[in-house]
């Protein structure tokens, strides 16, 4: 654990949380409740020590949680290293929690964790419970300090001299704990044993292409919303391009700029989080390479890349971006024209991607989205994967060999429905970035449409029959989901 911390620390982190075993949702499975994790005294213990041996701990801010109840909690974890501290468990019984844990079925019998209108209303939680509980924390902190001689929380962090080991133990077992390695207070008297401002990692966020660039040149235009298109040289020291620039239009247009209100033309290689978290109206365009996380957390915007006009290669079989390109994307369009790495779409839940084929690990954990691959597939493909659509060209019909076939079904591209949007993908794809094989594939459609394959969640095929039934009786979209949700959850879908 201190390791790591120290590891983080030196990467530019603002806050390590340590997070103990005896906290966490009750959705967790019962043998991760009482059998996985360690007590967050020991790694925050560790973690305080060796940032204070490697001079950082005064560039970080160390939290804890892991179900702190009492003041007295706080004050053992502040003497050990934290500065900030965490609470869930126990004001969630302030409002009423009774901990049946079964937060993830939405059965909640006394209405906290739960969707359904009836069990809603069985809640009797109100703010000022929780605000008093804190208030009951604070007060007995203060207690436990002015028996100390502690005049402020900053004065007590790390002051592991003030803690003794509990004697006579509570029992036999617990004598034969050996405490002393996180009581060693051989660092209380060191200087710079917690958080200084001054001492804060420098971003340097003011030499960022988006603040140096992009928004200079867009200038007025970007807060009318008028429409630009702006031409940008970039390399793989420029990370998270379009993040800064993104985050802005959303604050100035919140969702309201349609697609392609601005597009940035890059060339070059773009380096980590290319196009992270761009919303929707910004849509970077990208004539190189780019690297690892290419549009994580894509909410909206569009994301497309291509290889220099004058490269000799083919697309198809070289790998133009990174790992993990897309993870956690929720909405937005995608289209790369080569093959990416490992871990392509983990956890995406909306958004649209085109690739000519992905490493090991593809659209692990998805929940929701289409992604139409035109090429081969790594090994392990749609693992717990419980949402979207994935369209695969099978070209030599062995993709069954490398899909986890735990939580998916695979078949043939039949429906028109299916056949349409891949076609629409596909085209898309070909006008957004001019790939070769999407041009073949297009100008001989029904021969090469035998060669997809569609992988469907079982669970998102069983909730989307369900929702087209109650459609189908004339019910909205939003009232069908709804009720097939809770026909689903109570394991009556068709």
């Amino acid at each position: 654990m201190g390791t790591i911390a120290a590891g983080v620390a030196k990467a530019g982190a603002q806050v390590i949380l340590i997070s103990g075993h005896d906290g966490g949702t009750g959705a967790a499975p019962r043998t991760s409740i009482h059998n996985a994790g360690l007590p967050w005294e020991l790694g925050l213990a560790e973690a305080h020590q060796n940032l204070i041996q490697n001079g950082l701990r005064s560039h970080v801010v160390l939290e804890t949680d892991g179900k702190l109840m009492s003041g007295r909690d706080v004050a053992i974890a502040c003497m050990l290293g934290a500065e900030e501290f965490g609470f869930a468990t126990a004001p969630l019984v302030t409002l009423g929690c009774v901990m049946m844990r079964v937060c993830n079925l939405d059965t909640c019998p006394v209405g906290v964790a739960t969707q359904n209108p009836e069990l809603r209303k069985r809640f009797t939680g109100k703010p000022e419970y929780v605000v008093n509980f804190m208030r009951f924390v604070a007060r007995e902190l203060r207690e436990h300090m002015a028996r100390l001689g502690v005049r402020t929380v900053d004065q007590l962090v790390g002051r592991t001299d003030l803690l003794r080991v509990r004697k006579p133990a509570v029992n036999q077992r617990a004598a034969t704990v050996d405490l002393s390695a996180i009581l060693d207070s051989a660092y209380a008297g060191w200087p710079k044993t917690r958080f200084d401002p001054a001492d804060a990692y420098d971003f340097h966020l003011e030499d960022t292409v988006d603040l140096r660039v992009l928004e200079q040149k867009l200038g007025v235009a970007l807060e009318k919303g008028d429409h630009r298109r702006l031409e940008l040289a970039v390399s793989s020291t420029d990370r998270a391009v379009g993040t800064i620039l993104g985050s802005d239009i959303t604050l100035l247009h919140g969702e309201a700029l349609p697609d392609d209100t601005f597009v940035v033309k890059c060339t070059g290689g773009g380096g980590q989080s290319f196009g992270a978290f761009l919303p929707r109206g910004l849509t970077l365009e990208l004539e190189g390479d780019a690297n690892d996380y290419l549009g994580k957390g894509l909410s909206g915007g569009r994301i497309i890349v291509y290889p220099p006009k004058d490269s000799p290669f083919d697309p198809a079989e070289n790998i133009l971006v990174g790992n993990v390109a897309l993870y956690g994307a929720t909405s937005g369009q995608a289209f790369l024209n080569g093959v990416t790495g490992e871990r392509f779409c983990v956890r995406n839940s909306g958004a649209d991607a085109v690739v000519e084929g992905v490493g090991d690990h593809g659209c692990e954990y998805m929940t929701g989205g289409r992604v139409v691959i035109l090429g081969p597939t790594g090994r392990n493909f749609a693992a717990g994967m419980s949402g979207g659509i994935a369209y695969v060209l099978d070209e030599d019909h062995d993709l069954y060999l490398r899909l986890n076939k735990e939580l998916v079904s695979m078949g043939p591209v039949t429906e028109e429905g299916d056949i349409e949007a891949l076609r629409g993908l596909i085209q898309a794809h070909a006008e957004a970035t001019g790939s070769p094989k999407a041009g073949r594939i297009l100008a001989n459609f029904g021969a090469w449409l035998p060669k997809f394959k569609k992988i469907l969640p079982h669970d998102y095929d069983r909730m989307l029959r369900t929702i087209a039934w109650y459609e189908a009786r004339g019910m909205g979209r939003v009232q069908a989901e709804t009720e097939a949700f809770y026909v689903n959850a109570r394991g009556k879908g068709d």
